[in-house]
């Protein structure tokens, strides 16, 4: 069922890295979804993600409005449990996944299986017959081993859907951990060595197995339309040389994701408007070269689900240092690794309370034991905070809760869904009986 959204009314409407729907009073008030943030906390306990319901579906409308003709498949590794595949779905998108797990949680949710992608440079044999077994919509063949491998496990009868991913040569993405257009990455098949024609030549000699497309993936926090044209440009060419040497017209171009979202108020996204222009760059293209345009895909998973995400954190110590002072929370680099890996970093609020203290710059940490279990160098923060004070850190939806693990054997923190002024538990918190659960003993 579709959620009627209406614009929040605000005393402070946040903006920028905050969800659609986060306000913030003087006096300390914060709410998201219309559901007051330290009542979560109460109710919840920290730390606790919090997801905005309409965040969400408003990304995922303004995508459809952007690229109306477009098929968008909502890239699960960024954020993914049931709720989140009720929303995407009810919205009309598609969905990439890149594990059985993800596909499990997909088909446990009833997301339809053909309007599903399984992804991956390094599918272990058991992903690929779930796949198969679910009759997922399309596979990404990665690998020239893989090609054999798949078909083998096709049953008599079925024609299997395969894209092939190739690699455009085209360095795009905030970090390097996350660029993955370039030749010296281990994700797709290159097309300068001949891999990516190779591919294509053996999917075309397989009965059970039928070439759709071509896809390829950039990087992630790209925040600037042109590498994707770019890159829309040299898929379309290998498109019109399969057409010239096996007089096949592929119909779908999947250009995935790596949509750029603001983490901090003084950052920008990309917004999906500012990909109206890839529609028109592959039409144009194909156009020029007697191609038919075929259908356009675009993965986004950050760009729907980060904005949408808060974390809630309670002040456990604050410490002064020689040449710092420390705000130390009671989650840390077990939750929320990017700060750790990426050097990412984030937005955060004391909330809960009035203060009439000026800000002043604190390194906020983890509890971990861990010295590189920091979450923000120079965080403005009230002068005044203490213990037991409250933190929301902002654009958190994306690669918190599934990069989250249980380093130290802390618990994973639970997920609550907010939405028109009630939260509900979606995800629980993980706690010691599940992790001795594991355990099977000596």
């Amino acid at each position: 069922m579709s959620l009627l959204i209406t614009p929040p009314r605000t005393t402070e409407t946040a903006g920028g890295p905050w969800p659609a729907t986060a306000r913030f009073g003087a006096d300390g008030h914060a709410e998201v979804g219309g559901v007051d943030l330290m009542e979560v906390a109460g109710r919840f306990g920290t730390p606790a993600y919090v997801m905005d319901e309409a965040d969400v579906r408003l990304r995922c409308r303004a995508y459809r409005a952007a690229l109306p003709r477009a098929e968008i498949a909502y890239a699960a590794k960024a954020f993914w449990c049931r709720a989140m595949a009720a929303w995407v779905r009810s919205e009309g998108l598609a969905l990439d996944v890149c594990s059985a797990g993800e596909l499990a949680v997909a088909r446990a949710a009833g997301f339809p299986a053909d309007r599903i992608i399984l992804h991956g440079n390094a599918k272990t044999p058991a992903e690929l017959r779930a796949a198969v077994d679910e009759r997922v919509g399309r596979i990404v063949v990665d690998d020239l081993a893989e090609i054999n491998r798949l078909a083998a496990l096709v049953p008599a009868g079925w024609r299997q859907k395969v894209l092939v991913r190739v690699i455009p040569d085209i360095e795009a993405g905030a970090h390097a951990a996350i660029r993955t257009g370039g030749e010296d990455h281990k994700f797709g098949l290159s097309i300068a060595a001949g891999v990516a024609r190779e591919a294509v030549d053996r999917i075309l000699r397989q009965p059970r197995l039928e070439l759709v497309g071509l896809h390829c993936h950039l990087g992630s926090q790209i925040a600037a339309a042109e590498p994707y044209e770019q890159s829309a440009r040299v898929l379309v060419e290998q498109l019109a040389r399969i057409r010239d040497a096996h007089g096949v017209t592929l119909p779908q171009l999947d250009l995935g994701g790596g949509h750029a979202i603001a983490y901090t108020s003084g950052q920008t996204g990309l917004p999906p408007a500012l990909l109206t222009s890839l529609a028109t760059t592959v039409e144009r293209r194909c156009a020029g070269i007697g191609l038919p345009a075929p259908r356009l895909t675009v993965e986004p998973g950050r760009a729907v689900a980060g904005p949408a995400g808060v974390t809630l954190y309670r002040v456990i110590a604050v410490k002064k240092g020689l040449r710092r002072t420390y705000v130390a929370v009671d989650g840390g680099m077990s939750d929320n690794p990017r700060p750790a890996m990426y050097g990412s970093r984030y937005e955060m609020r004391m909330i809960g309370r009035a203060t009439h203290e000026g800000e002043r710059d604190f390194t906020v940490v983890g509890h971990h034991c861990e010295s590189g279990d920091t979450l923000a160098e120079a965080a403005a923060l009230p002068a005044d905070i203490r213990p037991g004070d409250v933190l929301a850190v902002a654009a958190t939806g994306a690669y918190n809760h599934s990069m989250a693990s249980t380093y130290n054997m802390n618990g994973r923190p639970p997920v609550v869904a907010v939405s028109r002024g009630k939260a509900r538990l979606v995800v629980r918190r993980e706690g010691l009986d599940d992790l001795l659960r594991r355990d099977v003993g000596l």
